[in-house]
């Protein structure tokens, strides 16, 4: 039924849509703290349901595929976001198994040891064995900690305190959060640059994504652009070859960039861009705004009406 519900919206042809979706780490076992988060089991389970229901092509392909009218029926693609390490160590083993080639978004500054500051934030709260993380004199709260439901309520609320402050004061208050919280910070949570290598040698397609992450909608334009082109030319440096493709950090249109960021990624060299609004694209999507879908429904039957509703979301 969903196959051919999915094949009534997304024929071949001028007339398709293109279903992509993203992914950002594939955990080794479940994770308590993100329950949503998939695990080895559950990407393997989400992957044999996609292999089942579309024809899965490399993004870039599809890319130019929906520009010529020629996609095939049902046609989606795989893209990940950030860089971690376990989608070398868990993912890229479970799409080979499958067969099937997806698009990974790397911010480029995180590669060979780095961390983001959203993961300062979780993996502080995750080891600290306090009950309470007096963090008042950051003008932030006293949450507490001492059960993992009280930790996921802490880490919903810094993360959602410190997103849209300026990069650097986020990573400042970050670490700042993390000597409270007295715990030594994981250094292999992104991919070293000689994974990134062997992904695209094993038929992956690698993608810019900036090189610290920022929200682009609240950094000076000549910053942006700077974060933007240097990512590119690093990856491009590192893998030898033209990196063609963009994706907005936290992507969402309007709130965390901008038309002007569109522009740019345009006038630097790429092709097209990913956000991650919802819906699938058509013949008339913006190559700059291709919306992407993120999957999370627990059952079959669920989770294949959901990617029903998405193709019939109207483009941006």
């Amino acid at each position: 039924m969903i196959r051919l519900l999915l094949g009534g919206l997304s024929p071949s042809g001028k007339n398709g849509r293109f279903s992509i979706f993203i992914f950002h780490r594939v955990l080794s076992k479940p994770d308590l703290l993100f329950p949503d988060e998939p695990d080895t089991s559950r990407f393997n389970q989400i992957l044999s349901w996609i292999k089942q229901w579309f024809n899965v092509v490399p993004l870039d392909v599809g890319i130019d595929k929906l520009k010529a009218g020629t996609l095939p029926s049902r046609a989606a693609a795989i893209t990940f976001d950030d860089g971690y390490a376990d989608n070398y160590t868990n993912a890229l083993p479970i799409l080979k198994q499958h067969g099937l080639s997806a698009t990974f978004f790397i911010a480029t500054g995180f590669l060979d040891g780095g961390r983001m500051w959203n993961d300062i934030i979780i993996e502080s709260i995750r080891a600290s064995h306090s009950s309470i993380l007096d963090l008042s004199h950051l003008g932030l709260e006293k949450p507490a900690i001492g059960s993992v439901d009280e930790k996921k309520l802490a880490i919903t609320k810094l993360i959602t305190a410190l997103k849209y402050r300026p990069g650097n004061e986020r990573v400042t208050m970050a670490n700042q959060i993390a000597e409270v919280a007295k715990i030594p910070l994981p250094t292999d949570l992104m991919m070293t640059s000689l994974q990134l290598i062997a992904m695209q040698a094993a038929g992956m397609k690698i993608g810019a994504h900036t090189v610290s992450h920022p929200i682009l909608s609240q950094t000076e334009l000549t910053t942006a652009k700077q974060e933007i082109a240097e990512s590119k030319i690093q990856l491009e440096k590192l893998l030898g070859n033209e990196v063609s493709l963009f994706a907005y950090p936290n992507g969402k249109k309007f709130n965390d960039y901008l038309p002007e960021h569109a522009d740019l990624v345009r006038e630097l060299g790429f092709k097209a861009a990913v956000s991650t609004q919802w819906g699938a694209s058509d013949t008339n999507t913006d190559l700059f705004n291709i919306p992407r879908f993120t999957p999370w429904d627990k059952s079959k039957i669920r989770f294949g009406l959901r990617l029903v509703e998405n193709l019939r979301k109207t483009p941006n």
